[in-house]
């Protein structure tokens, strides 16, 4: 049974999921540009945290595929999952990089994120994922 609000997202509901993901996008579009074109700070952050200079910038070229996927509406739920892969790991490397840091909180509230912006704005994703009230 489908409630009127699964039907009819309200534009409230909508605009803040479209904010919540253009933000998210817009992030994602920055940091992989950055390891793209090989900008310092992203370069050297990313061989601080243990990856291979010569990883940067295919690292960026996924970041970026994964991103249009996920902007992308008839292909976003797969771009999230991509990117909610992307995220774990970063999760992980985190955590066995700064294990007394909280460090690893970033990559997993940019997930929550990146979902819930999706959630407001996909009808067929709330009828997959009811929200009980």
């Amino acid at each position: 049974m489908e409630t009127n609000q699964t039907k009819n997202p309200n534009g409230k509901m909508l605009w803040t999921g479209r904010i919540i993901s253009g933000l998210c996008v817009l992030f994602l579009l920055v940091d992989s540009i950055m390891k793209i074109v090989r900008a310092t700070p992203s370069v050297e952050g990313s061989v601080g945290l243990g990856f291979s200079d010569g990883l940067v910038q295919p690292l960026g070229f996924v970041i970026l595929a994964f991103t249009i996927l996920y902007s992308y509406p008839r292909t976003a739920v797969f771009g999230a999952i991509l990117l909610t892969a992307h995220l774990g790991g970063a999760v992980a490397i985190f955590i066995l990089k700064f294990q007394s840091s909280l460090g690893f909180l970033f990559p997993m509230i940019f997930c929550v994120l990146l979902w819930a912006g999706l959630f407001l704005r996909d009808i067929e994703l709330r009828t997959i994922v009811p929200v009980r009230k």
